[in-house]
């Protein structure tokens, strides 16, 4: 009776351990679409068995490190140490040495599949060409300024935009971004928005520091931009 119990047991623990097994395995090939990758020296043509196919090769494709377990066959030669963003082929062969994959623009990620994938840094010198210097061809079709003195976030119906600008001032606020650009002619920055908003009302100090509100205001207009804008482009 033992015996027949701990055989039962083992299988049992077996199968779990089948079921686990695969269960890793569906986890390991699921993932999202895109990875960043970085040019691998000699490309694909040290791979090459005969002059004959490293001539064919040549100028079709480059090897790329995604940090994955196998490297990544690209369809552009590229500059070895070059960092770019990859597409990866949904159908892979388990049995090939690389996985194969397709440059795409560092912005898809965000535009297509929505996903976030870094950010860029933009230096502007002064406050009017935070505005004028937009990398956009139709510029911001939505800014918001921030500041104790603007009107309740909780009341703003913000609308459908493509491209959104959000604007921080630093401890003496934005209207000394205002003074200091030789380019503005208004004394009230709240003329300068769409929207001039106040993020914390009631927030009980007489200054917050940049970097704490930059996280309390996009934790106060995350819902807004969520309803009102389209995944920017």
């Amino acid at each position: 009776m033992k015996k027949l119990e701990r055989q039962r047991a083992q299988e049992k623990q077996a199968k779990r351990q089948e079921e686990e097994e695969e269960a890793a395995a569906q986890r390991s090939n699921q993932g999202r679409p895109y990875t960043l990758s970085v040019a691998l020296p000699g490309s694909i043509l040290d791979n090459a068995q005969s002059p004959e196919l490293r001539t064919y090769l040549a100028g079709h494709g480059s090897l790329v490190n995604c940090g994955m377990k196998k490297e990544v066959k690209i369809d552009k030669k590229l500059d070895p140490g070059l960092r770019v963003t990859v597409r990866l082929n949904q159908q892979q062969l388990p049995e090939c040495k690389t996985y194969k994959g397709t440059v795409v623009s560092s912005q898809d990620p965000r535009t297509k599949a929505g996903l976030y994938w870094g950010y860029t840094v933009r230096l502007a010198s002064c406050l009017s060409a935070v505005f004028a210097e937009a990398p956009f061809q139709d510029g911001y079709d939505l800014t918001i300024g921030t500041s104790e003195r603007g009107s309740s976030v909780a009341s703003t119906q913000l609308p459908n935009f493509r491209h959104a600008l959000v604007v921080f001032g630093g401890l003496q606020g934005l209207e000394a971004g205002v003074d200091a650009d030789p380019n503005l002619e208004v004394a009230d920055p709240s003329v300068l928005f769409d929207f001039y908003v106040n993020t914390c009302p009631s927030q009980g100090s007489r200054t917050i520091r940049t970097e704490e509100a930059i996280l309390i205001s996009l934790a106060a207009l995350q819902p807004g931009l969520t309803q009102g804008g389209a995944r920017p482009t």
